[in-house]
C-alpha cells in the first residue's frame, strides 16, 4: 500500500511501547493505514538500520522517505486525525527547533540509556 505509514519502535522499552500502543489502538479503531513494527520482532532490512541504531529513536517510513525523531512523530501525527493539531503545533519553526533539541539531546538519549540498562549492555557510542 503506497499510502501506508510504517512506524519502527522499540517494543521492549516501557516508555516507547506505552506511547506506541496508544497510537496503534487508535489507528486500529480508526482503520488508518499505519503499521507499527517492533524492532525486536522483525527484520530491519527495509529500514537500513541496526537494532542498536533503531533503538535510539522513533523512525517512520512514508512515501519512500524515512523520518527520524521529531519529524517522524510529525509524520505519524499528521496521519491520525486526533493528533493533526499536535503535528501542526510541533511543526511551527520555534516549537520544532525546541522539540528537536529536547528530543535529540535529552529525551531520546535518556530513554536509550534506560534501554541499555534494562538489557544489561553498555554503550560504546555517545
Amino acid at each position: 500500500m503506497t499510502d501506508e505509514t510504517r512506524v519502527l519502535y522499540n517494543g521492549d522499552c516501557p516508555v516507547c511501547s506505552f506511547e506506541i500502543n496508544h497510537y496503534a489502538a487508535y489507528a486500529d479503531r480508526s482503520a488508518l493505514p499505519i503499521r507499527f513494527e517492533d524492532l525486536n520482532h522483525g527484520a530491519l532490512d527495509d529500514w537500513g538500520l541496526s537494532r542498536d541504531d533503531a533503538a535510539r529513536r522513533l523512525y517512520v517510513l512514508k512515501g519512500g522517505q524515512m523520518y527520524r525523531g521529531i519529524p517522524a512523530f510529525i509524520v505519524l501525527w499528521q496521519d491520525m486525525p486526533r493528533y493533526r493539531w499536535l503535528a501542526r503545533l510541533v511543526a511551527l519553526p520555534g516549537v520544532h527547533r525546541l522539540a528537536c533539541l529536547t528530543y535529540d539531546h535529552i529525551l531520546a538519549p535518556l530513554i536509550y540509556h534506560w534501554h541499555l540498562r534494562r538489557v544489561g549492555a553498555t554503550s560504546t557510542q555517545s
